[in-house]
């Protein structure tokens, strides 16, 4: 089988860098924070351009801390998209707020940003656009109206490691941007891990404290916290991998050139790069009215693909209080029924995107 990600294979490409410094922390004892964790958070700062970065325990972890940061609470509403994996929503609950969402557009499945402003409402407190896949949403509308209307623009990075917009890397471009490092991403973890980035002291400040049951001094608690601590073996093996992600996305591009190529002329519609950004192809996905149809006819050929996203939030039942229904934000159902994601990974074997190609060519000619 062909797998969408092979982390077995990127492993085995950086083993001994890995095995050092998993051993070396191992040898150190410093397993919850810890210096490794520090030296990451430093790093990774710098690769976004910012001035502070704040590790956790996963992206969840990230948006939520970045929503309490920013004071989002009962009340209150965020603006975001209903074509997401559920957490950006799922957080924007945990705080007791509600979320609003937009419509996408249609060519690279973002948000919307047209739609924006008329959704602001007085009760309107925060902004959660969604790089998608990899690709950076359409971010300077969205500033200026936080600017207008004194409102907080989170960015949800967690695909979008090294994506740049208009030249400068996505999550530092808004007051906080939340990234996860769960292990198919273009960064990720050796289990399970996530980051903030901002600029803002007072909100870096706030956050290490929630991370960390609220303490500010040990064993003084001066607000509710959570256990949110990234571990400093993750700290380590970020590490390593942070020095190799440049390479990683400038092959995942290569890649993804591969296959734009490959499926000219089908009947499948490949992801447009939009102007303003930088893709950087955490997904590869491609849409077509025989989605399932293709699916089905890849699996059978021992090609993996997935389904991201195919009920969006707004229709989700564990958020059908929200009162969502079909037609409600018609691009994003189509692009749910339409999208199919196809293998992509730095180490994939150059024989893989004529293999699927060519199911691709056999399947929709039929």
């Amino acid at each position: 089988m062909i797998p969408m990600v092979d982390l077995q294979a990127q492993y085995a490409a950086i083993k001994d860098e890995i095995d050092t410094a998993v051993l070396d922390v191992l040898a150190s004892g410093r397993f919850a924070l810890g210096p490794e964790v520090a030296a990451f958070e430093t790093e990774f700062a710098d690769y976004c351009g910012t001035r502070h970065a704040v590790a956790v325990n996963s992206g969840t972890s990230a948006l939520h801390l970045a929503l309490l940061a920013a004071g989002v609470g009962p009340g209150d509403e965020v603006i975001t998209v209903p074509y997401t994996f559920i957490a950006t929503v799922a957080t924007i609950r945990y705080v007791g707020a509600t979320p609003v969402f937009v419509d996408i557009e249609p060519s690279g499945c973002t948000m919307d940003v047209a739609r924006v402003a008329a959704s602001i409402t007085s009760r309107t407190k925060a902004i959660v656009p969604v790089h998608l896949y990899g690709q950076p949403v359409d971010l300077d509308p969205l500033i200026a109206l936080t600017h207008e209307h004194g409102l907080v623009l989170v960015e949800d990075a967690a695909q979008a490691h090294g994506a740049e917009y208009r030249g400068r890397p996505v999550g530092g471009l808004g007051a906080l941007g939340c990234f996860s490092f769960y292990p198919g991403k273009n960064l990720g973890a050796y289990g399970e891990g996530g980051i903030v980035v901002t600029n803002d002291e007072t909100h870096a400040d706030a956050m290490r404290s929630l991370r960390n049951w609220g303490e500010d001094t040990r064993y003084h608690h001066t607000r509710l916290g959570f256990n949110y601590r990234m571990d400093g073996m993750q700290g380590a093996i970020l590490r390593i991998k942070l020095r190799h992600l440049p390479a990683w996305n400038d092959a995942r591009r290569r890649i993804a050139a591969t296959y734009d190529r490959l499926l000219e002329g089908t009947e499948v519609t490949t992801p447009t790069v939009l102007s303003h950004g930088t893709h950087v192809y955490h997904l590869y996905a491609v849409r077509t009215s025989r989605r399932d149809t293709l699916h089905d006819a890849l699996e059978a050929a021992g090609i993996q693909s997935g389904l991201h996203y195919p009920v969006p939030i707004h229709l989700q039942p564990a958020h059908a209080d929200l009162g969502g229904a079909i037609g409600d934000f018609p691009t994003a159902e189509a692009a749910a029924g339409s999208t199919l994601t196809l293998p992509i990974y730095p180490e994939l074997p150059d024989r893989v995107p004529a293999q699927v190609a060519e199911v691709v060519r056999q399947t929709l000619a039929d």
